[in-house]
């Protein structure tokens, strides 16, 4: 299990739950399946596996509750499953600090390839750019107002305070960081942050962008009607 990515994959209807964790491990996770949200948090705290897939609704503790006690001890990424692409409990469960949900039913190579999307990012958070584009961030120190960006140890400060990001919001603050002043697109965040090659729900941009807001300061990044958003220079 050493040399594989460790899947915590939560989820009480028993068929879904077995047959995921037959088609995760044939593609080489090590998977650690549990029924409901008091079981899946134990098995957290006890494996401390690479990425966690959570249904939404799960006994015990449902998944957006345990999505925010695992995002209260660590940084590990976490994918929402629902049942719905216009339930609530998305919303709900990206504000929670989740990085990405999936909707039921999922494809198995499709939830693979998200799987492997995350694991990406989460181990560049500064994420793949051109020549051009890294030689805005790699300087060292960004410096917005009383918002200091330190792009090579990845830590940022907000007057003097450190602030703490899921690595999700660095990367997204990175990308903003790294044209100040200039529009991102939706699709183009959606495109650079999650890694997405094809179309993607926006809402998980616009969630994280609030989130990043509440970090940083609500002002720090504009949202530009019909276009996107940018950070203030």
């Amino acid at each position: 299990m050493a040399d594989q990515t460790h899947v915590l994959f939560v989820e009480d209807d028993d068929v879904i739950r077995e047959a995921t964790q037959l088609a995760l491990e044939r593609d080489g996770f090590a998977v650690t399946a549990m029924p409901d949200g008091l079981s899946g948090l134990e098995a957290f705290r006890s494996d401390r596996p690479d990425i966690a897939l959570l249904d939404v609704m799960v006994p015990g503790l449902d998944g957006v509750s345990l999505c925010r006690r695992i995002r209260d001890e660590s940084t590990v990424p976490v994918i929402m499953l629902s049942a719905r692409a216009d339930s609530i409990d998305v919303v709900l469960g990206l504000e929670a600090g989740a990085d990405d949900y999936v909707t039921k039913p999922f494809d198995g190579a499709v939830l693979v390839a998200r799987i492997r999307a995350v694991l990406r990012r989460f181990g560049h958070a500064g994420g793949d750019r051109t020549e051009s584009e890294s030689a805005a961030v790699d300087g060292g120190m960004l410096t917005f107002g009383d918002l200091a960006i330190d792009t090579e140890g990845m830590e940022v400060q907000r007057a003097g305070q450190p602030v703490a990001l899921t690595p999700t919001e660095m990367r997204l603050l990175l990308e903003f960081s790294s044209a100040p002043g200039t529009v991102l697109s939706r699709d183009k965040l959606l495109e650079r942050v999650w890694d997405y090659g094809w179309g993607g729900d926006t809402r998980v941009v616009d969630v994280h962008v609030q989130r990043l807001r509440t970090k940083i300061g609500q002002d720090r990044i504009e949202t530009v009607r019909g276009f996107g958003y940018k950070l203030k220079a």
